[in-house]
């Protein structure tokens, strides 16, 4: 077993059992504490796990991570899946795109095209857009989120629902084995399912660590999608619902 196959079985382990002792985890894969300790502490830094005295947890279903920490988690998986994703937009489209950090480097990514035209309830994003003359740019109404500069509420709802757009591009906190896509603002999800509901295309970017989360709200599922994209091979439940779903599956 590498490194990397250890680290997956460590973080289904502690997914099943809620909890798992550094001791029970030095004998079950029979290694040394501090390889289990390095292991911990790799998991915790992508926010696959909580890190806590003498082993590990999982992460909160209730309280998402901050978002100065977001910004920074697998950012180079967060590069590689918006480069691809950007890619497969073509010039003098129009898509919405919501709040996340991975949106923002999305919309970083999106800098080389041509005649787009964005509606998004994300500052970041407006911000990183700006600059576009040949863009042209709608920031969504609402209450902005200070933590963030995510923009949420009936008017952002209301606001989303004028449009019909090419392309529809989320992000999302969780995905669930049964395909859910959960976040943990139940005022996010409402304005999500808007702009799901309002695209011709949904494009999800997700990085590996959210196939490991279990926020409590649940936002739509993963047959609403067109594509999916990320950095590593989803889990095998996964893989055969977006099969089932004709969703196509793009590998960063």
């Amino acid at each position: 077993m590498n490194q990397r196959e250890r680290q997956d079985a460590i973080v289904a382990l502690v997914k099943r059992q809620g909890y798992a002792a550094i001791e029970q985890l030095t004998s079950h894969f029979d290694v040394t504490p501090q390889t289990v300790r390095r292991d911990l502490n790799a998991l915790a830094a992508e926010g696959l796990i909580r890190r806590v005295h003498g082993g590990a947890g999982l992460e909160s279903s209730t309280v998402n991570t901050s978002y100065s920490t977001r910004k920074t988690l697998n950012l180079d998986a967060k590069r590689r899946i918006a480069h691809l994703l950007a890619s497969k937009i073509p010039d003098n489209a129009s898509l919405f795109i919501n709040i996340g950090t991975s949106n923002e480097v999305i919309a970083d990514a999106l800098d080389h095209h041509k005649g787009l035209e964005v509606i998004t309830n994300n500052l970041n994003v407006a911000a990183t857009l700006q600059h576009k003359e040949d863009f042209n740019v709608i920031v969504a109404g609402g209450q902005v989120r200070a933590r963030d500069g995510g923009i949420i509420g009936e008017a952002t709802i209301d606001f989303i629902n004028q449009f019909k757009v090419d392309f529809g591009i989320i992000g999302i906190s969780g995905i669930d084995e049964d395909g859910s896509l959960l976040e943990f603002d139940y005022q996010e999800v409402r304005v999500a399912q808007a702009i799901i509901r309002n695209s011709r295309q949904v494009y999800l970017a997700a990085d590996h660590s959210k196939f490991h989360r279990n926020p409590v709200v649940r936002q739509g599922n993963i047959s609403q999608l067109d594509a999916l994209f990320t950095d590593r091979q989803p889990p095998d439940t996964i893989c055969r619902l977006l099969e089932s779903h004709d969703v196509d599956l793009h590998i960063a």
